[in-house]
C-alpha cells in the first residue's frame, strides 16, 4: 500500500533524548504516560516544559481499537500503589494543571474507576491547588463507575467519541450513542465539573458528519472539544484517509464556538490533553 506524504504542515519532528529528566522521573516512580505510550507527536514539546499525561491501571488494553498504538492484551492487577506514584510526581513537578487517563479495562468489575478516584484523592491531598482533568473509557456504560467518578471532585472530565458514528468500526466493543451517555451521565451526577470530548480527523468522515457529532456533544451537555488530525502511528494501523488542511480545522473550530462550547482546540497537531490547561482558564 501506498502512503501518502505528509504535508508540510505535518513536519513536527519527536526529538529522542530531548527530555531525559522527564523521562528519568517517570522511570524512577515507575509511571507510565499516554504521550509515550501511543506515540504523540507533541511529546518533544509537553516533556520540555514538564506536562505529561499519566496513564494509568497499566499499559495493556483490553480492546482491539485499530488507530491505537498503545498495547493490546491481557492486562497486569492494578496497582493500589499507582495513586500515590501519581501524586509524587505532580507535586514534583508542580503542575497547575494534569490530566490522567487509562487504557480500557474491561477485565476489571467497575472498569478501574476506583483507581481513578483514588488518584483524584492522592492528588488533592499533596497538591490542592492542581486542576485536575480525567480523560476515562467508556466504562460498559456503568453508572456506577462514573458516579464513583464524579464524586472524587476532578475539575474536568472528558471522554472521547473519537470518530463519526458511521467510522465506529475502528473502536471495537464502543458504541457511538454509549460514548455519548458517558458525558451525559457525567454531567447529570456533577453538573458544576466542565466535561469534554475529542475527535480525530482524517478518517474518510465527511464535514457534515462532524457537524452532527459537535450538535450531538453540546446537546449532551459538553463543554470543551479537541479536534485533531489521525496519523497512523505504523503500517499495522488504520491507514490516513485524509490529511485535512490547517484551513477546515479553522473553520471547524469557528462554528464549534458559534454552537457554543466553552473552549475548542482544533488544529493538525491537536490531541486530546494539549494545551489541556488552557481549556480551564478560558484561553482561545
Amino acid at each position: 500500500m501506498k502512503i501518502a506524504r505528509k504535508p508540510e504542515w505535518l513536519q513536527k519532528q519527536v526529538r529522542l533524548g530531548a527530555h531525559a529528566d522527564m523521562e528519568r522521573l517517570l522511570g524512577e516512580l515507575r509511571l507510565n504516560t499516554v504521550c509515550q505510550e501511543a506515540r504523540c507527536p507533541n511529546v518533544t514539546e509537553c516533556f520540555r516544559q514538564k506536562q505529561a499525561t499519566f496513564l494509568i491501571l497499566g499499559t495493556a488494553c483490553t480492546r482491539l481499537c485499530t488507530f491505537c498504538s498503545v498495547e493490546k492484551g491481557a492486562p497486569l492487577p492494578a496497582d493500589p500503589g499507582e495513586p500515590a506514584r501519581v501524586a509524587a510526581a505532580v507535586a514534583h513537578l508542580e503542575l497547575a494543571h494534569v490530566v490522567i487517563t487509562s487504557p480500557t479495562r474491561d477485565d476489571l468489575p467497575d472498569g478501574g474507576a476506583a483507581l481513578y478516584a483514588a488518584t483524584v484523592t492522592a492528588i488533592r491531598r499533596h497538591s490542592p491547588a492542581t486542576r485536575i482533568e480525567l480523560l476515562l473509557p467508556d466504562f460498559q456504560g456503568s453508572r456506577s463507575s462514573i458516579a464513583r467518578i464524579a464524586a472524587a471532585g476532578p475539575d474536568v472530565i472528558g471522554h472521547n467519541l473519537e470518530t463519526v458514528p458511521r467510522l465506529y468500526a475502528i473502536r471495537p466493543g464502543a458504541r457511538y450513542r454509549r460514548s455519548l451517555e458517558v458525558l451525559t451521565t457525567a454531567k447529570e451526577m456533577a453538573p458544576a465539573t466542565p466535561t469534554k470530548s475529542g475527535l480525530m480527523l482524517g478518517l474518510g468522515e465527511g464535514l457534515d458528519e462532524v457537524r452532527a457529532v459537535l450538535a450531538d456533544l453540546k446537546e449532551a451537555g459538553c463543554s470543551y472539544i479537541s479536534l485533531g488530525q489521525y496519523l497512523a502511528p505504523s503500517l499495522r494501523h488504520q491507514p490516513v484517509v485524509d490529511f485535512i488542511p490547517p484551513e477546515i480545522f479553522d473553520r471547524l473550530r469557528r462554528e464549534a464556538l458559534q454552537l457554543g462550547f466553552a473552549h475548542v482546540e482544533s488544529g493538525p497537531y491537536v490531541r486530546s490533553s494539549y494545551h489541556a490547561s488552557d481549556y480551564a482558564i478560558g484561553k482561545n
